[in-house]
């Protein structure tokens, strides 16, 4: 298993190569779709039955059906962004939630503006 990159911690460590795993992330489009998603989780994925949406996270069978792709896909792609530190998970009884990492994503715009 591949370790986690934390991209918080400080912007000066943060290596050339996470910096491209994120972007190979973000390249692919199904990937970028669900992060986009998350942004407005309530307006783009089916209402679910448990848990505030912007608190707690969406389910993964929610993302799926939104999508329209496989569970097992869908949660191929929800751990790669997991690893480069864009999606929080949690986990409630045997329910699995997703939420964007804000933070992460504002110290990701902030490299992007200071590097690019």
């Amino acid at each position: 298993m591949k370790s986690r990159i934390d991209i918080s911690l400080n912007l000066d460590i943060l290596k050339p190569m996470d910096l491209l795993e994120i972007f190979k992330a973000l390249s692919n489009p199904t990937r970028l779709q669900i992060l986009k998603g998350l942004k407005d989780p309530a307006n783009n994925f089916p209402a679910q039955d448990e848990g505030d949406v912007h608190t707690v996270g969406v389910c993964v069978s929610s993302i799926q059906e939104g999508i329209g792709l496989s569970q097992s896909t869908v949660s191929g792609y929800l751990a790669t962004l997991q690893r480069v530190g864009l999606v929080e998970v949690r986990r409630i009884g045997q329910w699995t939630y997703y939420k964007r990492n804000e933070a992460n994503i504002r110290v990701l715009a902030e490299i992007i503006g200071k590097e690019l």
